[in-house]
């Protein structure tokens, strides 16, 4: 609840916590594992948690260089430094590792974060990939029916060979489940060393025109469809509700064209930059 309320991270509530700076009803808490309603009277050095705002989400343009994380042990650049100050306090739905750019959602509610990086929403996200090497499509059509890795299972994958120019090739990739690094690591193991990849849609959310750097607030009442409607997620688009429910997989495209259009729908053909 104090991430919720956007004053810390979950990982810092523990260390506040920790260093007896939390009470509820009048009472210092010494363990973060405690149920609390949401009448409760909780407090942070004496003083009352601001009200929750409504869960929010926001599409952002990811150029490659950032990494995802609040704060880099190895003092590299952050997408959260990045972003415009006056935004509130925001975590990501999963992640872009330093060197993959394009779309990233971001949200102010880590009920939300949580629900939507699910495998369970069925949401596909597509990617656009060049790789080093001679692709053999027979190859790539072999990854729909999953593949393991090192003991990891990963599971369908659709990819294809959009464009082969001497040793480099671009690919489209679509997958349901996002493992970490899984595009780089299935494409490493094929033999394809991965040069650019570029997340071009989540589910329904679109990088579309969105510039590098860029950010934009998904709209509310667009959010509120994707969530399910009259589900309590969708009513976490409209007040400070806790526990969105599974989002909805009726197709919209938010934020440019090419929305997903049911699970079975064949990726479409992009067009590439060199």
């Amino acid at each position: 609840m104090l991430a919720r309320a956007g004053l810390c991270s979950r990982r810092d509530a523990e260390r506040w916590i920790a260093d007896g700076r939390v009470s509820v009803n009048g009472q210092v808490l010494t363990s973060p594992a405690i149920t609390v309603g949401d009448d409760a009277d909780i407090r942070v050095d004496g003083t009352p948690l601001p009200e929750p705002q409504r869960a929010r989400l926001w599409r952002y343009h990811k150029p490659a260089g950032l990494v995802t994380t609040h704060r880099d042990e190895k003092g590299r650049a952050t997408v959260f430094a990045a972003l415009p100050h006056e935004l509130p306090r925001l975590i990501s739905v999963g992640r872009l590792d330093l060197n993959s750019e394009g779309l990233l959602l971001l949200t102010n509610d880590g009920a939300l974060a949580r629900r939507l990086e699910l495998p369970a929403t069925g949401w596909l996200r597509r990617y656009k990939v060049r790789v080093h090497g001679v692709v053999e499509p027979v190859r790539l059509a072999a990854l729909e029916k999953g593949v393991t890795i090192d003991g990891v299972a990963y599971g369908s994958i659709r990819a294809q060979l959009e464009r082969q120019q001497g040793s480099n090739a671009w690919l489209a990739i679509g997958l349901r489940e996002g493992k970490n690094r899984e595009v780089r690591r299935v494409l490493e193991h094929l033999g394809y060393q991965v040069t650019r990849l570029i997340r071009l849609s989540y589910g329904p959310f679109q990088l579309g025109s969105l510039e590098r750097g860029g950010v934009e607030e998904v709209p509310k009442k667009v959010l509120e469809e994707q969530l399910g409607g009259s589900s309590k997620a969708a009513r976490a688009a409209s007040a400070p509700a806790r526990s969105p429910s599974r989002p909805s997989n009726q197709p919209t495209s938010v934020g440019g064209p090419g929305g997903e259009a049911g699970r079975n729908r064949k990726l479409p053909r992009l067009r590439q930059r060199t």
